[in-house]
C-alpha cells in the first residue's frame, strides 16, 4: 500500500540495470582493435617528425598497397589461430600459387582462368592440412610445417627457380581496377573480406562455432558442433585467402618469384597476436588482424623513410609482437 501511494508500480520488482548504449557496446567489444588503431596513428605522427612525408596521401596508397596481401594472408590464418590451431604453409601457398598463375598465363591462358587455377592449387594445399589435421589427428604444427616445405620446393621445380614476367595487359585490373568507383579493388577487397568475415563470427552460428572449437573442442563436440568439418574448412580457407593474396600482389608487381611469400609466414601469425588473437585459439576478430597487418606495414614503412638499415624490421617487429603478448597476458590476469 505505501509504495502504491507512493506512486510505485504494484509488484514492482527490483530495478533493472540499464543497457548499455550501442556505442559503448562496441567500445567494449572492439577496445584492442581501438588501441591498435590508435597505435598506429601515434607511430605515424612519430615518424612524420623525422620524414613529414609519412603523411602524405602517396605514402598512405603505399602502405595500402603494401599491406593489402598481408591483410588478406592474415585472415586466413586468423580463422586457423581461432579455431586454437595453426598455418605455417601461407608463406609457400603464397609463392606456390603465384608460380601456377603466372604458368597459366605464359601458357596464354585468359587470367581469369589462370586466376581460378591458382585458387584451386590453394584450397587443395588447405584441404590436405585439414584434412591430415582433423582426420588423422596430426598436429597442425608439424602438418603445415611439412607443406610449407614441400610447397616452397615445388614454387621451385615448377619453374625451375626461374621468374615469370606476366604479359598479360588485362591483369593490372585485378589489383588496380575500380568495381567501386574511387576505390582501388586491392582496398576493395580487403575491406569486404574483413566485414564479411567480421559478421560471420559475430552474427553466424558458423563464426560462434569457431570460437567455441577453438575454446574447447572436446566441450563443443559434445554440444554436437561438427569440430571436424569446421577445423577442415577453415585450412581451406586459408589456403584460399593465401592463394587470392598472391594474385593481388602478382597483379601488381607483373613478375612470379618462388620466394614471393619467403615473409609472409611470420607476419601473418605476428599481424594475428598483434590484432588480439590468442594462440591458444577461441579470442580476436577479423578487424584485429587487418589493424596488425597494417601496423606491421606501417612500422617497416617508417623504418625505411627514417633510414634505418632494413636489416632492423625483424626486430622492431618482434619487440611489438613481445609488447602485444604482455599486455595481452597482463589484461587476461586482471580479467
Amino acid at each position: 500500500m505505501t509504495d502504491i501511494l507512493a506512486g510505485a508500480p504494484p509488484h514492482a520488482g527490483p530495478a533493472r540495470p540499464r543497457r548499455a548504449g550501442s556505442g559503448a557496446r562496441l567500445l567494449r567489444t572492439y577496445r584492442t582493435e581501438i588501441a591498435i588503431a590508435a597505435a598506429i596513428v601515434l607511430i605515424e605522427l612519430a615518424v612524420s617528425l623525422w620524414s613529414p612525408q609519412v603523411l602524405s596521401l602517396g605514402n598512405i596508397a603505399n602502405i595500402a598497397q603494401a599491406s593489402a596481401p598481408l591483410i588478406l594472408v592474415s585472415l586466413g590464418v586468423f580463422l586457423v589461430i581461432a579455431t586454437s590451431g595453426i598455418d605455417l604453409s601461407v608463406a609457400s601457398t603464397f609463392s606456390l600459387t603465384g608460380m601456377v598463375a603466372g604458368l597459366g598465363l605464359s601458357a596464354g591462358l585468359s587470367w581469369p582462368v589462370a586466376c581460378l587455377a591458382s585458387l584451386g592449387v590453394g584450397a587443395g594445399i588447405g584441404a590436405i592440412n585439414g584434412a591430415l589435421v582433423t582426420f588423422v589427428g596430426l598436429a597442425p604444427f608439424v602438418v603445415t610445417l611439412v607443406t610449407f616445405a614441400v610447397g616452397g620446393s615445388l614454387a621451385f621445380v615448377v619453374t625451375d627457380g626461374h621468374s615469370i614476367a606476366i604479359l598479360d595487359p588485362d591483369f593490372w585490373w585485378l589489383n588496380a581496377g575500380t568495381l567501386v568507383p574511387g576505390i582501388a579493388n586491392y582496398v576493395l577487397f580487403c575491406l569486404v573480406g574483413v566485414a564479411l568475415l567480421e559478421f560471420a563470427l559475430r552474427k553466424l552460428v558458423l563464426g560462434r562455432w569457431v570460437y567455441a572449437i577453438g575454446s574447447n573442442a572436446k566441450a563443443a563436440r559434445l554440444l554436437g558442433i561438427p569440430v571436424d568439418a569446421v577445423r577442415c574448412g577453415v585450412y581451406v580457407a586459408s589456403g584460399l585467402c593465401a592463394s587470392f593474396a598472391s594474385l593481388l600482389s602478382l597483379s601488381y608487381i607483373s613478375n612470379s618469384e618462388a620466394t614471393s611469400g619467403a615473409n609472409l609466414m611470420l607476419q601473418a601469425i605476428a599481424a594475428c597476436v598483434i590484432g588480439g588473437a590468442s594462440l591458444f585459439g577461441g579470442t580476436g576478430s577479423a578487424i584485429g588482424a587487418m589493424l596488425g597487418a597494417v601496423m606491421i606495414t606501417v612500422i617497416q614503412n617508417g623504418v625505411n623513410l627514417i633510414g634505418i638499415n632494413s636489416f632492423w624490421q625483424g626486430s622492431v617487429t618482434g619487440l611489438v609482437i613481445l609488447v602485444a603478448v604482455l599486455i595481452d597476458r597482463f589484461t587476461k590476469a586482471r580479467a
